[in-house]
C-alpha cells in the first residue's frame, strides 16, 4: 500500500517526503558502502520524492563509477537519500534510507522485513543475490 513517509536527518536540517509501497520491496547491497553505512532503502521515483528543506545543508559523497549520489546532512552526518539513474530502473530513481524515515509503524517494519531485495553491487551485479546476506 502506498503511504507517504516524512524523512529526516539527525540535527533536522534535511527534510524530506516519499511516496512508499513496501510491498514491492527494499533493497539491502553488499557493496563497501552499503555493508558500511548499512544502508537500507526503497527505490523510489522522481515524482514520488519531495526535499522540502534543507538542499543548502546537503553533499554528496561518490566513489567508484561515480554513478551513484550518496547525499548527506553536511551538519551532523547522516546518509538522508541518495540518487542515481538506471534504464533497468527508469532512470533517475532516489534512494530513502529506512533509518531515516520519521513515522514507520509497526505494522510498515513487518512488510520491510517480508520484502527485503539483496543485491550484489560489490560485482555490479544488482539483479543476483550476494552468496553471504546474513550481514546486511
Amino acid at each position: 500500500m502506498m503511504k507517504t513517509y516524512a524523512g529526516s536527518c539527525h540535527c533536522g536540517a534535511v527534510r524530506f517526503e516519499a511516496d512508499i509501497d513496501f510491498s514491492l520491496g527494499t533493497w539491502k547491497c553488499n557493496c563497501s558502502i552499503c555493508t558500511k553505512a548499512r544502508f537500507w532503502h526503497p527505490v523510489v521515483m522522481p515524482e514520488a520524492f519531495r526535499l522540502l528543506e534543507g538542499e543548502s545543508a546537503l553533499t554528496e559523497y561518490q566513489f567508484n563509477a561515480r554513478n551513484s549520489h550518496h547525499m548527506f546532512c553536511k551538519h551532523c552526518g547522516v546518509h538522508t537519500f541518495g540518487w542515481a539513474e538506471d534504464a533497468d530502473v527508469g532512470g533517475k530513481f532516489y534512494t530513502p534510507k529506512i533509518a531515516c524515515l520519521d513515522n514507520l509503524t509497526r505494522e510498515d517494519i513487518e512488510v520491510l522485513m517480508q520484502h527485503v531485495i539483496y543485491v550484489d553491487g560489490r560485482n555490479d551485479n544488482f539483479h543476483s543475490q550476494p552468496p553471504e546476506i546474513r550481514h546486511l
